[in-house]
């Protein structure tokens, strides 16, 4: 809609976890590279954890891109609150495996799916692939069994290497609940946080975005200092807050032929549009 008039090829502040679009801030590369550390080097299992919006999805997804995917089977679950934890095999299944799941009622039930997904592991690791297994929103999960089940699939291992990669991203309250579960807590190797942007880190966040989808180096700044400055006030530094308020401010300066992206247009956008 606004993108020919920004020169813009396409809209830069979508709230989806595209690699192309990361930016990464100290925090980021570092998360970055310990979860790659913990898949090259076999150690079975990493947790991310940050607040809300601070794009632990993206570096998920990310740390695949980076990856290859010629290189790597993966199953990335979004959705891990399942009933039972045979449900979250048959995810791991329906995504470790180019077969997907079997047609067979009695092939579904957990021991032929732990079976299975052995199976799955030992065929891709002589292909020379790495099975790793991302469950987001795993704060959401309540039930201990599916902890347990997590922690037994780490239990599929060669005489010297793990035979996937586990890593969990959630929101802060996931660490208590890994460190609640004394059996699963000692599997995980490597843990790290990711925090909100800073000021700094804010404006050479939307730079990143807006250079990203097209705008020439060599053409003037769309935000100007102030505007970047009532961005990360309301945002606080929050990826998926500094997109929704940065598409919107980008949308409302097309349709009044602003020049530039100014406090006054950020602060009017948030009030019409009730951000909070």
């Amino acid at each position: 809609m606004y993108e020919a008039y920004w020169q813009l090829k396409e809209k830069p502040f979508q709230n989806t976890p595209d690699p192309r679009f990361i930016y990464l801030s100290a925090q980021h590369e570092d998360a970055l590279m310990k979860l790659s550390y913990c898949v090259t080097q076999g150690l079975g299992c990493a947790m991310l954890t940050g607040v809300f919006g601070c794009g632990k999805t993206l570096l998920g997804k990310t740390l695949l891109n980076d990856l290859g995917k010629d290189k790597v089977r993966a199953a990335f679950i979004t959705s891990p609150s399942y009933s039972e934890p045979v449900e979250l095999l048959r995810a791991m299944v329906r995504g470790l495996s180019p077969q997907g799941l079997p047609d067979k009622k009695t092939e579904l039930l957990t021991d032929p799916l732990l079976e299975k997904l052995q199976g799955i592991l030992l065929d891709n690791a002589q292909e020379g692939k790495e099975n790793i297994v991302i469950i987001d929103e795993a704060h959401t999960i309540e039930d201990i069994k599916l902890f347990e089940q997590l922690r037994l699939i780490l239990n599929f291992q060669t005489e010297n290497r793990f035979l996937l990669t586990l890593l969990i991203l959630g929101q802060p309250e996931l660490k208590d609940k890994v460190e609640g579960n004394k059996p699963f807590d000692q599997r995980v190797a490597i843990r790290c946080y990711l925090g909100a942007f800073s000021e700094d880190d804010t404006g050479k966040y939307i730079s990143h975005r807006v250079k990203t989808s097209g705008r020439q180096e060599s053409s003037p700044a769309i935000f100007d200092q102030q505007g970047l400055n009532a961005v990360f006030r309301y945002s606080g530094g929050i990826p998926r807050r500094i997109n929704t308020v940065c598409d919107l401010t980008l949308m409302t300066g097309f349709a009044q032929k602003a020049d530039k992206i100014n406090a006054e247009l950020v602060n009017s956008v948030i009030k019409d549009f009730n951000l909070t």
